[in-house]
């Protein structure tokens, strides 16, 4: 947290600015947990690769037979090895991705990452620039921040404060008695009897 926010929080500036740089201490070593993602999805595709691998020498090795029958079956083998390459490829790049988008939302303070996702365009076909964001992604967030800004919060937005209204002046009593000029002489006596304090 910084500085400004433990103050807001109540605490001191002294105070504040110790909690800010232990604050900056502890999360030095921090890794995200998207990366983190990244990385053991890695490992456990490459733990894999590696076991098919071997098994896959491992029936080379124990078959005997056709030469030419070897080489279709290693040719074969490097093409299914190469088409799950790609496959895994593009589940990462997938994976970078949706990650991206989710945290560039975040840092825009979308209400509904889902929502906004569901309206950017061509997602399926982005690719990252060289300083590792996605093309065209901040444009799409900046224009559905003007035309849906209800899908963000607005930190600029003002507090509204909505007043009911106005209290009714003068006493219960005064308020709900009735005009006794206009009444007629039974209506009268009905409210002279009901409405009679006893002493």
């Amino acid at each position: 947290m910084k500085k400004e926010e433990f103050i807001k929080l109540g605490i001191d500036e002294e105070l504040a600015k110790k909690c800010e740089t232990a604050s900056l201490e502890e999360l030095k070593g921090y890794i995200p947990k998207t990366r983190f993602d990244e990385v053991n999805n890695e490992k456990k595709k490459l733990e894999l690769d590696l076991r098919e691998r071997n098994t896959q020498l491992e029936d080379l090795k124990n078959s005997t037979g056709d030469v030419v029958e070897m080489k279709k079956r290693i040719e074969t083998l490097q093409s299914e090895n190469k088409e799950k390459e790609e496959n895994y490829a593009k589940e990462i790049k997938q994976l970078k991705l949706n990650n991206a988008i989710d945290m560039a939302l975040g840092m825009a303070k979308a209400k509904n990452t889902l929502a906004v996702k569901a309206l950017l365009k061509d997602m399926d076909k982005a690719d990252f620039t060289d300083d590792g964001k996605i093309k065209g992604l901040d444009e799409q967030i900046k224009a559905l921040k003007e035309s849906d800004s209800y899908l963000f919060e607005d930190s600029k937005a003002k507090k509204v404060n909505i007043k009911g209204a106005a209290p009714c002046e003068g006493t219960n009593e005064e308020i709900h008695k009735p005009d006794m000029s206009k009444m007629s002489y039974e209506e009268l006596t009905a409210y002279m009897e009901n409405n009679t304090i006893s002493e």
